[in-house]
């Protein structure tokens, strides 16, 4: 069994830290590691899932911020246009800012 990474709790600050399941929450996990986490999060995020757990989630999200999304694809070495969730924003853009 491999021992649980150690994130920080602020990065799951809307749930209960202590009662994450690391393999059921897999992709909640995931997700949020690469949106607020720092470089240790994703490191250790990466050692306990390895990349193609890791590029699957990622290539699949709803949601990831913009820049993490760029950060995401330097990560996975994946273009952006492979990416669920860059699709989507370009499907759908935002107003233009007066």
């Amino acid at each position: 069994m491999k021992e649980k990474p150690v994130f920080e709790r602020r990065i799951f600050w809307d749930v209960n830290f202590d009662e994450l399941d690391y393999d059921d929450k897999a992709s909640f996990i995931i997700t949020r590691v690469f949106d607020r986490g720092d470089v240790s999060d994703i490191r250790n995020c990466r050692r306990y899932y390895g990349d193609e757990k890791i590029t699957g989630v990622l290539l699949n999200t709803k949601f990831l911020s913009e820049v993490r999304t760029y950060l995401a694809a330097a990560v996975i070495n994946r273009p952006l246009t492979d990416f669920r969730c860059y699709r989507l924003r370009q499907s759908n853009p935002e107003l233009f800012p007066y």
